[in-house]
């Protein structure tokens, strides 16, 4: 029993037991306090703005986003162009010639000969005429399809014997069928005639016509194709109405194996086969037919060996002077002599004397012998500020090409000497830090030659 309890009417008083109210304690507010409250309302503040200053970015981002590219845009155009001053250097003008321009009209492909050639006549005599229904009328149509699946050719080795209707059609079909598998069935045609071998029992293939050099560059004519050109590669670019010849590519062809079967029929004059490496290498010179690189490059290589060892020697002086004048003297010229492309003797040959004959032109024929060039290489001064380094360039690549492929260098040891001094003047004159347009270029390139075993 606790004895300190209250007892049970002292409960029951309310005087007595009346409950005991707590007064609360006022807090102190602080200056921390303050300044806590001040930061929370600036920070909403701040919150409002950001959602203000959102809300109505988005009506201008795209206008933001604009102007920024074009000041990018015009900050890397600045670099661009300080960098460029800075180092001097100008872009090479890129090589090309207009060599083929407007085309005229092709002659039309009527052949009424082809109802009265005798290959036609023994099917109509035939036999088995009767079911196929042959006629003189509907003739050209059937050697037209005897053509595609390649039977013509087989029928006319195999008879020995090739008409003139039959090698006219198909010599115009090579040059003027607008129907590409026609021309390239008839070009085939002509081909495997010109390249087959007779065997020991079989008769020897009698043609009955050749076609002529004439109509080989009237065909050019047709094309467009002009023997002046002095046309720039800009402009060529700019020609987007161009449409190529179809039939060009036919006539490289058939050209091609006609200079291969010299032996079966000599159709060119000496005069008219050098006139057509020329016409081979300026249509090299023209970039809308790079396309056709390969098919050139053969082509000239056919040529070259159509003559024979007594004639090759005057003709390829006689070519390389005619495209020296013919070419410009910038990059084009380069690209002329790239063109002429080969291991063989005769192709170093003409790719030497091109190199040799474009450098006198390019002195105004000041020197007319060999060391006389050199001479004139040598005496360049390389330091001089007014010094065109794009002609030394020029010069550069065109005596690489004029020495390295020279025949017999070797016996003539002061070409050789010559040589390595005006290679040492090209590299060691220009410094790393001559910042003039194509001074890196040419100490580069010559740098290069001196390292060769040639010049070592």
């Amino acid at each position: 029993m606790d004895f300190d309890a209250p007892l049970d009417f002292e409960n029951e008083d309310k005087l007595v037991n009346q409950p005991v109210v707590n007064k609360k304690r006022k807090k102190v507010i602080g200056l921390d306090d303050l300044l806590t409250d001040h930061y929370k309302q600036k920070s909403k503040l701040i919150e409002k703005e950001k959602k203000r200053a959102k809300a109505s970015k988005n009506y201008n981002s795209d206008e933001d986003e604009s102007g920024k590219e074009a000041l990018l845009s015009n900050i890397v155009n600045n670099c661009q162009n300080q960098m460029q001053d800075i180092s001097g250097e100008e872009e090479i003008p890129d090589w090309g010639l207009q060599v083929f321009g407007n085309q005229k009209t092709p002659p039309p492909l009527d052949f009424p000969q082809l109802g009265s050639c005798k290959l036609l006549r023994s099917f109509l005599n035939n036999e088995v005429n009767s079911l196929v229904e042959l006629t003189a009328e509907n003739g050209e149509t059937f050697l037209e399809g005897l053509l595609i699946n390649g039977w013509l050719s087989k029928l006319v080795i195999t008879r020995g014997h090739v008409e003139k209707s039959i090698a006219t059609w198909t010599f115009n079909l090579i040059l003027y069928s607008s129907q590409e598998e026609l021309m390239a069935s008839a070009c085939d045609f002509w081909c495997a005639i010109l390249s087959y071998k007779n065997k020991v029992d079989a008769l020897p293939t009698k043609i009955d016509w050749f076609p002529s050099y004439s109509e080989l560059n009237r065909a050019l004519s047709i094309y467009g194709f002009s023997a002046n050109f002095s046309t720039t590669a800009e402009s060529v670019n700019t020609n987007s109405g161009y449409r190529e010849p179809q039939n060009l590519i036919g006539w490289i062809k058939f050209t091609a194996a006609c200079c291969q079967a010299r032996s079966k029929k000599s159709i060119l004059l000496t005069k008219e086969a050098e006139e057509l490496v020329e016409i081979l290498t300026c249509i090299f010179l023209d970039r809308r037919f790079l396309a056709l690189s390969v098919l050139l490059s053969e082509c000239i290589q056919s040529v070259i060996n159509y003559f024979t060892d007594q004639e090759w020697n005057t003709s390829c002086q006689k070519i390389a002077k005619s495209l020296a004048c013919r070419v410009p003297r910038d990059l084009n010229c380069l690209r002329t002599v790239d063109c002429i492309a080969g291991v063989n003797n005769r192709t170093k040959h003409l790719r030497s004397a091109v190199a040799y004959q474009i450098l006198v032109v390019c002195f105004n024929n000041e020197a007319t012998r060999e060391e006389e060039i050199l001479n004139l290489l040598i005496n360049i001064n390389v330091k001089d500020r007014n010094c065109d380094l794009f002609k030394m360039y020029i010069y550069l690549v065109l005596t690489e090409n004029w020495l390295l492929a020279y025949p017999n260098l070797e016996e003539k040891p002061v070409l050789n000497e010559m040589w390595g001094v005006f290679l040492r003047n090209c590299s060691c004159q220009i410094s790393s830090t001559d910042m003039r347009p194509f001074a890196s270029k040419v100490r580069n390139k010559a740098s290069f030659l001196l390292q060769s075993p040639a010049n070592k």
